[in-house]
């Protein structure tokens, strides 16, 4: 088993309001004189009230081609991770000395040598980190790279791992593109970095508070390929979200929890702490009505979405920074961190604190 010992959520200072976003963002996607009806509605439902960008909003209208975006993702994204991955490793108690595998993982940005390898010789990262650059998991990544940390410390038990995700969602935003999908993704997504690290079980210790991660479960859905994920062309990233997203979570994702959760003697009533992906509204409203869980079962993600909008990968670390320091589980408590993402697929996280 692995152990959680500590976790650190990094925001840009840039922060607006929904409401104060949703006509410079109408003014960067739609036509002059093009009808706002949508992206207002969009913009009202996304269940966000704060959202933290990259830059100062009126600097978006002055972005060029995807080599200016990258650079732009690649400068701030450093300073962000750095930020992240040092707060987490104070949280622990630990140095960057004491780091032997370093997972990095982006979905809104590509750089070789990738971020991971800029920031170890920043932080003072040992020569011989073992070092995991991950692109395309998008959402999941968050839960998917906490699942393959907990892979590898199961073999290596004396080791420290540290997950960092850096996502600067604003930044893949289409400019003079009015379809639905941008526009949603324009409503929905903030930015920001979190850092994980976990200890191997002949290192973790006694003292920490962070849960253990007891079992971890993948699924891919066939033929959704086109549900979500980027078509990456001359403008970089053009986010491709489909309608169905919520209706596969409320027949799929759920039954697969279910049977997940049976494995271990448990089911959606014995978990007490859940830490779930804020896709958005209907994402979580048809998790919540596939498990039967009580309204406040979700409550931690409804208050993140709110918060700081979706972030990407960053969204379950954030949650799980947010319950750790302010609604600690008792010892002995069930938790299930989960997200999903393109593919389309899904991770589960069972952990017990």
């Amino acid at each position: 088993m692995s152990t959680v010992t500590g976790v650190h959520t990094v925001l840009p200072p840039h922060s607006y309001a929904q409401e104060d976003l949703t006509e410079a963002i109408a003014d960067l996607c739609l036509a002059p004189g093009a009808d706002r009806t949508l992206l207002r509605r969009l913009h009202m439902s996304a269940g966000v009230r704060t959202r933290h960008l990259a830059l100062p909003i009126e600097q978006y209208a002055d972005l060029g081609d995807f080599g200016q975006k990258n650079g732009t993702w690649m400068t701030i994204g450093q300073r962000l991770g750095e930020e992240a991955l040092t707060g987490a490793l104070r949280r622990a108690g630990l140095r960057p000395a004491d780091v032997d595998l370093l997972v990095c993982t982006s979905i809104t940005g590509i750089a070789a040598p990738s971020l991971d390898t800029r920031l170890a010789s920043r932080l003072g990262l040992r020569t011989d980190v073992k070092r995991v650059p991950v692109f395309g998991l998008g959402c999941v990544a968050g839960a998917s790279g906490l699942a393959r940390v907990h892979d590898y410390l199961r073999g290596h038990p004396e080791d420290t791992a540290v997950l960092l995700s850096v996502e600067l969602c604003s930044l893949t935003l289409q400019r003079g593109d009015g379809s639905q999908a941008n526009l949603v993704a324009g409503a929905l997504f903030g930015d920001g970095a979190a850092a994980l690290v976990a200890r191997g079980r002949a290192c973790a210790g006694s003292g920490t508070d962070g849960p253990t991660v007891v079992a971890t479960r993948s699924h891919l859905y066939p033929d959704t390929e086109r549900l979500l994920g980027w078509d990456i062309g001359a403008g970089g990233f053009r986010v491709v979200i489909d309608a169905g997203i919520p209706e596969i979570v409320g027949d799929h994702v759920g039954r697969h929890l279910h049977v997940f959760l049976a494995e271990y003697g448990l089911t959606p009533a014995g978990i007490g702490t859940w830490l779930c992906h804020p896709g958005g509204p209907k994402v979580l409203t048809a998790l919540a009505d596939a498990l039967d869980l009580p309204g406040h079962a979700l409550a931690a993600s409804w208050s993140s979405l709110a918060g700081v909008g979706n972030l990407s990968s960053a969204s379950v670390l954030h949650i799980l920074q947010n319950v750790r320091e302010n609604d600690r589980p008792e010892p002995g408590t069930w938790g299930l961190l989960m997200a999903m993402g393109p593919g389309f697929c899904s991770e589960f996280v069972l952990l017990r604190w």
